[in-house]
């Protein structure tokens, strides 16, 4: 038998094995309509199908209240730094703006540039490349008269996540805007906290290429007809997801990704494994004597994405390389943090997991 190969890297990220074997099987013929996914029409019965049933069961795994709307869209998460400022802030004066790690530092600074609203610096968990603890949301400063709330609830780079979501926004506070993309349907989320959650699929959900986004419905009013439509949530909507041509098999494949997890036993039977996965992980760091660090605050690492260092620059790089051999792929640490990365997204078996901490124990007694 040929040695299994785990998939670590921190997006595009592993694949149910189910998944991409019934994608394998239904490539050049589609139920029995004689071609692929990738070959028909966005508009054609077939297609529609596809979508609209991809929406149900992304609905009922997270239970999406009615008064919510939802997108498949292009573009990526990145592109709804922008959008959500475009859409929201009409005749507001001020957006805040948590900056946790990489990906919330990149939102704050690309979303003052298409919107007159002060993009205000709510709370920072740390300085540039060093974020290793996430600011209370009662500590950050945030204004009534704020279009909305905008934070990322785990930070993929830095291997931070908020376990829980903030309260204080409910009724008399602004919306709050959420970058779930690392995270979503990785645990039980109650979708009506939020104003606007949005996600690149490639991390915990399917391919590169597809973006969900779940509105609040009366937000809409917010979008201005001034918003070209491609931009435009309100124009989404208006033409359920057709304004342009969508992501068509990112989407059939986030289809099948749902009910994958619906055989699993829905997100509430993922969130135990994947804790499961997480802990185990996190020991086996605390338990190596210091040979592997993690200096996240332990209330703040994420479940997603594990990140630890050897002892030296040369150890870390020796790690990246050693463990390829032994089926142990993409582990290597983003380019500024160094060190590895252990992306556990929720088809992330636990033998993968197990695997690597069986190659850590290894590695330790031969450079510790």
């Amino acid at each position: 038998m040929s040695m299994p190969i785990y998939n670590f890297s921190a997006g595009p990220a592993v694949l149910p094995d189910s998944v991409l074997r019934q994608a394998q099987s239904e490539m050049f013929d589609y139920n029995g309509t004689g071609f692929s996914v990738m070959t028909m029409s966005h508009r054609s019965d077939v297609f529609m199908s596809i979508m609209y049933h991809a929406e149900q069961d992304l609905r009922q795994l997270m239970n999406i209240p009615n008064n919510y709307k939802v997108l498949f869209m292009q573009g990526g998460a990145s592109s709804q730094f922008n959008m959500a400022v475009m859409n929201l802030a009409n005749g507001f004066k001020r957006v805040d703006s948590v900056v946790t790690g990489n990906w919330s530092r990149i939102a704050h600074n690309q979303m003052g540039k298409l919107s007159d609203a002060k993009i205000h610096l709510a709370a920072h968990g740390g300085e540039l490349y060093d974020y290793t603890d996430l600011p209370d949301p009662e500590s950050w400063d945030i204004s009534p008269d704020s279009a909305f709330v905008h934070y990322v609830i785990n930070e993929t780079v830095h291997g931070l996540q908020y376990r829980d979501v903030p309260k204080p926004f409910a009724n008399q506070m602004p919306p709050l805007v959420c970058d779930m993309s690392s995270e979503i349907l990785s645990r039980p989320i109650n979708v009506s906290d939020f104003g606007l959650i949005y996600a690149g699929a490639q991390k915990n959900i399917g391919p590169s290429g597809a973006t969900i986004v779940i509105i609040r419905e009366d937000l809409l009013e917010r979008c201005s007809d001034r918003i070209p439509d491609v931009w435009n949530y309100k124009s989404h909507v208006e033409r359920q997801g057709m304004y342009n041509t969508p992501a068509t098999y990112p989407i059939y494949i986030s289809g099948l990704v749902f009910r994958w997890l619906q055989s699993q036993g829905g997100v509430s039977a993922v969130q135990t494994i994947n804790a499961l996965k997480a802990r185990k992980l996190y020991e086996a760091i605390d338990g190596s004597g210091g040979f592997y660090t993690n200096k996240v605050a332990a209330r703040a690492r994420s479940q997603m994405n594990v990140i630890f260092h050897a002892p030296t620059p040369e150890l870390d790089k020796l790690f990246a390389q050693e463990s390829t051999t032994r089926g142990l792929r993409l582990l290597k640490g983003y380019k500024t943090m160094g060190g590895m990365r252990a992306s556990i997204y929720n088809a992330m078996p636990l033998q993968g997991v197990e695997a690597l901490i069986e190659f850590m124990g290894e590695f330790q007694k031969r450079y510790g």
